[in-house]
């Protein structure tokens, strides 16, 4: 019998890092259709969060390898906070940037495969088409610019890794979006207000963590745009929700970015569609479509709603 790969995963609590260790253990993520290929007996995972493994301390993280020994990482451990970002640099660049070297020096020292979740803020949104991988970023907010910093680190560090890019991020776990819309029509105060000059391509977890798996079993250098199919705005995106659960889409009204109250600290990018360019030459299967996806999460809710 061969022996099981040995997987460490940072960020297990998040709502990415949740359905991670469902795919890895063999399980479809909650709303999913499928696990991932190599996944279940053949791995032995050992899931990390801010708790019990802190990046920014390269001691820590060394010691970490020392102990287990992960011949694969995903490393989906970050200071996401957008708003956040902008007042607290010091911390942006530290996890996203420094710990991200800390993963990527231990990784090379052993020759363990890393693959790094990045995000769509490494671009300004000036683009009138979806963004391939090999378009240059230039991003506009702290956030942004930090899970740049660390996609470099990863490229000087582990040449060989995995970046996968990913935007509008939703599932089971966690806050996002989705549960932000439920939540305020249940509060019933009148009509949401959504901006409708914001267009991207939404991601669900539960797809998007057996294409990371794979990616990361496979060793698969390079980028990765990794979205599910289809583009919205997040006015869009919240009349769907509401539909979803079976509820009047009507009432969400469109508003301008420049007419959000409180105004946003961080700059979002107008566009942040991405193109899956480099899973569809690779020949590797697409993410379904977002309203399928969402249309299986929302179910997901509803049934956890449903028996609390």
């Amino acid at each position: 019998m061969s022996a099981r790969v040995r997987v460490l995963v940072t960020g297990g609590n998040g709502q990415l890092g949740q359905d991670l260790g469902d795919v890895l253990s063999g399980r479809p993520a909650d709303g999913g259709r499928e696990a991932a290929p190599g996944a279940g007996s053949g791995i032995e995972l050992h899931s990390t969060d801010i708790d019990t493994l802190d990046i920014v301390d390269r001691t820590a993280v060394a010691g970490v390898f020392e102990a287990f020994g992960p011949q694969v990482v995903i490393h989906g451990g970050a200071f996401t906070a957008v708003d956040a970002c902008e007042s607290d640099v010091d911390t942006a660049f530290a996890v996203n940037a420094l710990g991200t070297r800390h993963l990527a020096e231990a990784s090379a020292r052993i020759g363990a495969h890393l693959l790094y979740v990045s995000t769509d803020y490494v671009f300004d949104g000036t683009l009138d088409r979806p963004y391939a991988e090999w378009d240059e970023p230039n991003p506009r907010s702290v956030y942004g610019r930090s899970k740049l910093a660390g996609e470099r680190e990863v490229a000087a560090t582990a040449p060989g890794s995995t970046v996968v890019r990913t935007a509008w991020v939703s599932g089971a776990h966690g806050a996002n979006m989705v549960k932000t819309v439920l939540r305020l029509a249940a509060a019933g105060t009148g009509p949401l207000r959504f901006v409708d000059d914001q267009r991207g391509t939404p991601t669900f977890t539960a797809d998007l963590a057996p294409t990371i798996v794979r990616l990361a079993l496979d060793r698969r250098p390079g980028t990765f745009h990794v979205t599910n199919h289809g583009e919205t705005t997040w006015f869009g995106f919240a009349r769907a929700v509401l539909a979803a659960a079976g509820l009047d889409p009507e009432r969400v009204e469109p508003i301008g970015t420049d007419d959000l109250d409180p105004p946003r600290p961080a700059p979002r990018p107008a566009n942040s569609r991405l193109d899956n360019a480099a899973l569809r030459l690779s020949g590797l299967p697409a993410l379904p479509e977002w309203t399928d996806a969402l249309d299986r999460l929302v179910g997901v809710l509803t049934d956890v709603a449903a028996t609390a």
